[in-house]
């Protein structure tokens, strides 16, 4: 396939249109995957909980500071390059390339450097969100034992703000990193591109959204201990779903690196 020309290529990937049903799919494959590679996945899964038991101990110590930190360092320097390793396991299992940690680590190295812009971002969101969470408490009633009426509008600001910084960090994260494990592309397009489709199959996110809250609600239960499953399982669920509703065909492949 002849790679088109810089300069010709849009500012934002063409998306597809998708069924409701599609990230049941996703989930599917995911799985899957996880199943053909379960040393690499796992061991990913395992760090992700050892990084929320951290940044619930951090929380619980140091109260909003140390949530700042916990989210800064998590966002900034490992979440992105454990996202990242689990697309590239998704990716070489597609290709039918040798699957191996060494080989994901430097898949995952050879494009930090757009992810961290991405996570850079995603971290200034996440801090005014913490700014806008604590500005929210001057409608919490001044009375000492609230009843429920009196809490009615705390409520629902809370909720309403919290529902939009939410919708911000699923369109912008929802196909952007998949898209930069992939292609030699740079993180605005793969932000916008992201938003775009996330606009495009409002139904499918919906349901892509469920069940990542489904998930999270089930890690929370299990003292984060599921997370070692179900992290994984998302992380390459979510690189099919970039597979199937993103076209980026006009951007050239990122080589993988060798194992």
């Amino acid at each position: 396939m002849t790679e088109t020309p810089e300069q010709e290529r849009p500012f934002v990937a063409p998306c597809k249109a998708l069924s409701a049903t599609a990230p049941i799919k996703w989930m599917r494959k995911g799985w899957q995957d996880m199943r053909q590679a379960p040393r690499q996945s796992l061991g990913y899964g395992v760090i992700m909980v050892l990084i929320s038991y951290l940044l619930t101990a951090l929380t619980w110590r140091y109260g909003n500071l140390g949530l700042y930190l916990g989210l800064v360092s998590g966002f900034v320097f490992l979440g992105p390059w454990l996202a990242l390793t689990l697309y590239a396991i998704s990716m070489r299992l597609e290709r039918a390339d040798a699957v191996s940690l060494r080989g994901s680590l430097n898949d995952a190295r050879r494009q930090i450097s757009g992810a961290m812009v991405f996570a850079v971002i995603l971290t200034v969101v996440f801090l005014v969100w913490a700014r806008a969470a604590t500005v929210i408490h001057v409608f919490f009633p001044e009375t000492g034992d609230p009843m429920v009426e009196d809490l009615l509008v705390f409520l629902a600001v809370g909720s309403t703000v919290g529902a939009f910084f939410c919708a911000i960090v699923f369109a912008v994260s929802a196909f952007s990193l998949p898209m930069l494990m992939e292609r030699d592309v740079d993180t605005v397009t793969a932000i916008v591109t992201s938003v775009n489709a996330v606009l495009r199959n409002k139904p499918a996110m919906l349901v892509w959204a469920l069940l990542i809250g489904a998930c999270i609600v089930i890690g929370a239960l299990t003292a984060w201990l599921a997370f070692a499953v179900l992290l994984p399982v998302l992380g390459h669920a979510t690189w099919h779903g970039y597979r199937e509703t993103i076209d980026a065909s006009e951007w050239p492949l990122a080589k993988s690196e060798p194992v």
